[in-house]
């Protein structure tokens, strides 16, 4: 029953928001690198640190892990709203990192993995909120890590918030997982989901000592790193915004349904995540094979995305 009263109040403190969006304004503009042609409302992702707030005050979730996640959705927020220079937003993403690794007790790890960790954990936010172009891309894929990492914490306590943050991304989703989205996520909800994903990631791979839960994250990680070693190679500024993504070519130059590509990229991290689940159940995921698979992976994405561009610009080698 409180799953649904909250969930019903998801709803309410959405369409609330929209009023509000519409009112002051806030939207998202197309430009020659967007992926969409209608000025649709911006930030509609609020629903999620929204979501971990009722969480919290349910006692679901600890007052370090929702302020990671509140502080990098009010500085998201007003970055939507009134664009900010790159530091604020950095120095935000930090300090959200330094309070996962203090809530994991991770600062007593040895001194050189700490540098390393807060590298992935920021360039993983990052690649999360870039991935963030197309209409259903984000919240379907959140739903499939969330699903999950629900799949691993039943019968604990956290169970619970990942349920609700389901719940709100089954909401975003009415709104933003349709042909003309009614809402974006815009940065509060993309980085805010992504800080949130990031914490049971680490918590795993340090509860668990297994590596290989980081195949749970592998499709949007390995189109984020190929595609920023391509914009490298040819000296694009990784920084600003494109449309180099491999599920932007199909959506943008060959015209597929933005739902259509949303819903392969879950579909196939879903696959990932079952056989993942079924290695570990097994015993059989060693580094070894976590290596062979995610270099096989990255092989089938490389292939892919050669078709593709050779479809796109015939001279592509």
């Amino acid at each position: 029953m409180t799953y649904f009263i909250v969930l019903l109040l998801l709803f309410a403190l959405e369409l609330f928001y929209f009023k509000i969006a519409d009112r002051y304004n806030i939207i998202d503009k197309p430009n020659h690198r967007s992926s969409h042609t209608r000025i649709t409302l911006r930030g509609g992702g609020i629903i999620f640190p929204i979501a971990l707030l009722i969480a919290f005050f349910l006692g679901y979730v600890s007052a370090v892990v929702t302020g990671a996640v509140v502080l990098v959705a009010v500085v998201s927020f007003i970055d939507d709203v009134y664009p900010l220079s790159t530091l604020p937003r950095f120095l935000s993403h930090c300090i959200a990192c330094g309070l996962l690794v203090f809530e994991l007790q991770l600062f007593s790890e040895p001194l050189w993995l700490l540098p390393i960790l807060f590298v992935l954990l920021i360039g993983w936010i990052n690649a999360f909120n870039f991935m963030d172009g197309i209409n259903g891309i984000t919240v379907l894929y959140a739903l499939v890590s969330i699903l999950t990492f629900a799949y691993l914490y039943q019968g604990d306590e956290q169970f619970s918030v990942l349920v609700l943050l389901g719940l709100a991304c089954i909401v975003f989703g009415f709104f933003n997982v349709r042909k003309r989205a009614v809402t974006f996520a815009g940065d509060v909800g993309s980085i805010s989901m992504a800080v949130f994903l990031a914490y049971f990631m680490v918590q795993l791979i340090f509860e668990k000592g297994q590596i290989g839960y980081l195949l749970f994250f592998s499709v949007y990680g390995i189109d984020a790193i190929v595609t920023i070693l391509y914009r490298i190679k040819n000296k694009e500024n990784i920084l600003q915004a494109h449309r180099s993504h491999l599920y932007q070519y199909l959506a943008n130059e060959l015209g597929w349904s933005h739902v259509t590509v949303s819903v392969l990229y879950a579909l196939f991290q879903f696959v990932i995540n079952v056989v993942v689940l079924a290695l570990i159940a097994a015993e059989q995921l060693s580094v070894f094979v976590f290596l062979v698979i995610g270099m096989a992976l990255t092989g089938v994405y490389l292939g892919i995305r050669i078709k593709v561009l050779q479809r796109i610009k015939p001279n592509y080698a």
